[in-house]
């Protein structure tokens, strides 16, 4: 298969994972994507930047990998007792003077240098300016559900501005699902104490993962979920599908809505690249997701902003209206603070359709009658066949196709509807 028959093949595969599922996808970023926007280091160059920047260590970078087996959370335990020697003596005017307190922990000044560096380079990312000016605009137009992310620097809440900033321990304390967040799993370089660096931040941040993965199963099991920027082999990747798999894979098959992206410089003259990819756990366990080889990323950029709906409503605006919603469910209802309507809410509660009045939302005739006609979405349809996801019933389908040579998605007729979207985008809905 040749590279432009593959990417017509992945753009038609995510456009019915979009369809079905309805939702907004979720994207997953990683270092290589600051990497190529701009030039940040990873995780070796970061750990021999740090170890060139300290005057206390004096051996080659190349000494620590070898003592600790190249495991650079170890070496960052090792640097932070350093750092803070340093600190105290002829660095102290490295840092600021709050930071010579008894209650500030040792691996502040380490993480301080961290932040320091990354901020330092991620100010110069320019979207304007950037080469990749075009990809990065497209991400933008992709306007995700939400954005988790291991990496320090700011460079999504740039490419992102109306998105909401939500920093480690808060992603767990936060009591709903929001819209147009930037959830940074590992800390964030503008609050240099919530970086996740050494071998006892990783340690932590493993304990408290169990919470953070229940609150993310949610995203995995209902929303498209892409990975940039990650290798199939990174801890952080493993770490996160081995709370999930049993749920979503009991079975080892394959997970239909999650997709690996992995940077291919030569993409373009290889043949018959996969399409699935097994990524180890463990000893024991593996898991099947999709696979997508690019040399750069715009393309696949677009296929997923096709999708999007032309008009969308701003992202503050509906984390505004989920927090309210929240609070009037969980506090303000049950104590009767506020004065309210208990024969509408019974009829909510009844008729879920007439939910919108509430928020002073109408709906039109005649989509209530389309939805009365076609009110399947292909993962119901599934389901009603006795599948668990959506492409169990794009295959029988696809096998209608083969078989009889009829596309039913290929037109409206009795028992598919197509419906506009937006400019570019369109919803399946099934009798």
């Amino acid at each position: 298969m040749i590279y432009e028959q593959y990417k017509e093949s992945v753009k038609a595969d995510i456009e019915a994972c979009m369809e079905n599922l309805q939702v907004q996808p979720i994207l997953f970023v990683g270092s290589g994507m600051s990497q190529r926007y701009f030039d940040a280091p990873c995780w070796d160059t970061l750990m021999l930047d740090l170890a060139e920047r300290c005057p206390l260590i004096t051996k080659r970078f190349a000494y620590y990998q070898q003592q600790y087996a190249k495991d650079n959370t170890k070496i960052a335990s090792v640097f932070a007792d350093t750092y803070s020697e340093w600190a105290w003596e002829d660095g102290q005017d490295k840092f600021p003077n709050e930071m010579f307190e008894p209650e500030v922990t040792k691996d502040s000044y380490i993480k301080y240098e961290v932040a320091s560096y990354i901020n330092g380079l991620a100010d110069k990312f320019d979207v304007k300016a950037n080469a990749y000016r075009d990809e990065i605009e497209s991400l933008r137009k992709v306007k995700p559900h939400s954005i988790i992310t291991t990496n320090y620097d700011d460079a999504l809440e740039k490419i992102f501005p109306d998105y909401h900033k939500v920093v480690g321990q808060e992603i767990v304390r936060a009591n709903y699902t929001s819209y147009g967040e930037i959830l940074k799993m590992h800390g964030c370089s503008s609050q240099y104490e919530t970086i996740v660096l050494t071998a006892e931040d990783y340690t932590d941040f493993n304990k408290r993962k169990k919470y953070l993965s229940a609150k993310l199963l949610t995203y995995f099991a209902e929303h498209p979920l892409f990975f940039f920027g990650y290798s199939a082999t990174d801890t952080n990747i493993k770490g996160i599908l081995s709370d999930i798999d049993e749920i979503l894979a009991p079975n080892g098959e394959l997970i239909p809505n999650i997709y690996m992206v992995c940077f291919e410089p030569d993409s373009e003259n290889k043949r018959d690249l996969p399409t699935e990819q097994l990524v180890t756990i463990d000893a024991t366990r593996s898991v099947r997701l999709k696979v997508i080889y690019a040399s750069g990323f715009k393309w696949i950029f677009d296929a997923l902003s096709s999708c999007t709906p032309e008009i969308t409503v701003n992202p503050r605006l509906i984390r505004s209206l989920l927090a309210r919603t929240y609070q009037l469910a969980n506090s303000d209802l049950p104590k009767q603070e506020l004065p309210f309507n208990f024969k509408m809410l019974q009829d909510i509660e009844e008729n879920s359709e007439k939910l919108p009045t509430l928020f002073g939302i109408t709906h039109l005739t005649d989509v209530q009658a389309l939805n009365a006609n076609f009110d399947y979405t292909l993962t119901d349809v599934a389901k009603a066949l006795g599948g668990s996801y959506w492409n169990h019933a794009e295959q029988l389908l696809n096998k209608i196709w083969e078989d009889k040579g009829v596309n039913i998605k290929n037109s409206d007729n009795n028992y598919h509807l197509s419906i506009k979207t937006g400019a570019k985008s369109m919803t399946h809905k099934y009798s």
